[in-house]
């Protein structure tokens, strides 16, 4: 989905990546107050999400081939470059992105490149974050099993599980598990979770070095009460990886803070973008 100016500038531009178990549909309470900043907003359900189909054959959900699936998208709506922001396993993606960008491996089409990159409450470093069980299970080789035996009772007390001390409403919860049901989504969740395998095999070797690396600018914005992507987290990353990232600390926000929180979530990563003078960035050839 394509919002506001098609020809917008590339530092007006904005791409948005999801996270999990959710869809660009999570962007739905912000998307208007991002738009007072960019001129143009593209954002898209990532294959096993949302509206998006979900294969079960020759299509194995990895961060690699979602990264794909984003150059894809962009490149259908004719992209050259944008700010990136992410979410949850959307920052997976978006590191694999970083780590094209840092080896010269992006489409010559996507010319200007990425502007900034946003990252906000994901599990980056796995060893620091606090896997809510249902994850594990489905995660384990009885995963399976769970495709026609999870409830929206059950999904309901994992999702306010992994948000933390900060109250997500009813309506929000709700709003997630009607995403999670289309196409029979929830019964494939047991295939979309194993992009966190994909984390556990190049966390180390390709995504942290390559944020490591990189001298684009970095914002690193996280809500403090999240139970599964803990503020450790991003401390970590800042103190560790990406030395030179702005890092935001949310107060008092959960997980799934820009459906719990959508004005609070606004303040903080708009603030971002309009005390950065991104006209300055060089653009990239």
């Amino acid at each position: 989905m394509q919002l506001g100016n098609p020809n917008a500038d590339v530092n007006k531009t904005l791409l948005l990546l999801h996270g999990f178990p959710e869809s660009s549909f999570s962007y739905h309470a912000v998307v208007n107050g991002l738009l007072d900043i960019f001129d143009r907003i593209i954002l898209f359900d990532m294959l096993g999400y949302g509206h998006s189909d979900k294969p079960e054959e020759n299509y194995s959900y990895s961060l690699l081939e979602q990264a794909d699936t984003a150059f894809e998208v962009w490149n259908h709506f004719g992209v050259k470059g944008g700010h990136l922001l992410a979410h949850d396993m959307g920052d997976s993606v978006a590191t694999e992105i970083v780590a094209r960008h840092e080896s010269n491996k992006n489409p010559i089409w996507f010319s200007k490149g990425l502007q900034s990159v946003t990252l906000t409450n994901g599990s980056m470093v796995l060893e620091l974050a606090d896997l809510r069980i249902m994850q594990k299970i489905l995660l384990s080789r009885f995963g399976y099993m769970l495709r026609n035996l999870t409830t929206y009772k059950i999904f309901q007390k994992q999702i306010r599980s992994a948000h933390g001390n900060d109250k997500l409403s009813e309506e929000a919860i709700q709003l997630l598990w009607e995403g999670n049901v289309l196409k029979d989504g929830v019964k494939k969740s047991y295939l979309t979770i194993k992009y966190l395998n994909d984390r556990k095999k190049f966390e180390k070797t390709r995504w942290l070095p390559a944020l490591a690396k990189t001298k684009l600018p970095i914002h690193l914005c996280w809500g403090n009460d999240d139970a599964v992507a803990k503020i450790e987290m991003a401390h970590y990353l800042k103190k560790n990886v990406c030395k030179d990232a702005t890092l935001t600390i949310m107060k008092g926000l959960g997980h799934f803070c820009q459906l719990g929180s959508p004005k609070e979530w606004l303040g903080y990563v708009t603030s971002y973008y309009r005390n950065t003078d991104f006209y300055s960035i060089r653009e990239l050839e």
